[in-house]
């Protein structure tokens, strides 16, 4: 089920979104989202990617005061359930229907952005709209920006093989048949934002490596030793906070 113009429609799971996700994952989905969240407190300008019905935007702008959020979503529904989430902040909020596969962030605004987060929307792209949508935002952000995402992944494990590539595949024969999606396997995200120059920060894995959570940040054109000392002293403020999940 797609628009004229090819776009999955996702409108008509607006509605039901929460409650599939907990049929099909129960809370797993949500501490995904939420695995790093309190790691992003000095954060003030984030572009949220596909939220769905809002629920991660509501919760980081009541978590972080301080924070302005532009979320884009394909779904009219999606965003107007991301409008009604958000709520008492939604004046903090600035919401916009596009496809993502083709919008760039306005190139006249000189406000930029220090974290870009993707909740289980990556998935819905190929490798090639991945590359190219992490292109576009480039220009569009801080130095040092993060980029926090949770994804699906198929370990190369028994278990990946005999029960994780089943999984998948059902959630994209699902998806195919509510929202039109045509998209069939996952992209090759993180081998692109690499190339892209994205660092990975932080890594947890839920359900047997089903589930990841992941904190990536920007740093193109350092070195391979520049990357490493970052992550060295990222991984030390780490360790010296160590945060428990909201």
């Amino acid at each position: 089920m797609t628009d004229s113009a090819g776009v999955p429609n996702f409108d008509h799971l607006a509605r039901p979104y929460r409650w599939l996700e907990y049929l099909s994952f129960g809370p797993l989905l949500w501490r995904c989202r939420i695995c790093f969240l309190a790691r992003l407190a000095g954060c003030r300008r984030a572009l949220v990617l596909g939220d769905g019905d809002g629920r991660f935007t509501s919760r980081l702008l009541r978590s972080n005061p301080e924070i302005q959020v532009t979320a884009v979503d394909g779904s009219v529904r999606m965003i107007e359930s991301l409008q009604r989430a958000a709520s008492a902040n939604r004046d903090r909020l600035t919401s916009l229907v596009a496809d993502l596969r083709t919008w760039s962030p306005d190139p006249n605004e000189s406000l930029k952005y220090d974290l870009i987060v993707s909740h289980f929307f990556l998935d819905c792209l190929t490798s090639e709209d991945v590359a190219c949508l992490a292109q576009r935002i480039a220009p569009a952000l801080k130095p040092n920006a993060f980029w926090l995402i949770s994804e699906f992944a198929i370990p190369d494990t028994l278990f990946g093989r005999v029960v994780a590539a089943p999984i998948v595949w059902s959630l994209y024969l699902a998806f195919r048949l509510l929202t039109g999606l045509s998209v069939d396997s996952l992209s090759d995200y993180a081998e692109i934002l690499k190339t892209a120059g994205w660092s990975l920060k932080l890594e947890e894995k839920h359900l047997h490596g089903l589930l990841i959570s992941q904190l990536w940040q920007h740093a193109p054109g350092q070195t391979a030793e520049s990357v490493a000392e970052s992550d060295r002293i990222f991984q030390a403020s780490c360790e010296t906070s160590r945060p428990s999940h909201q």
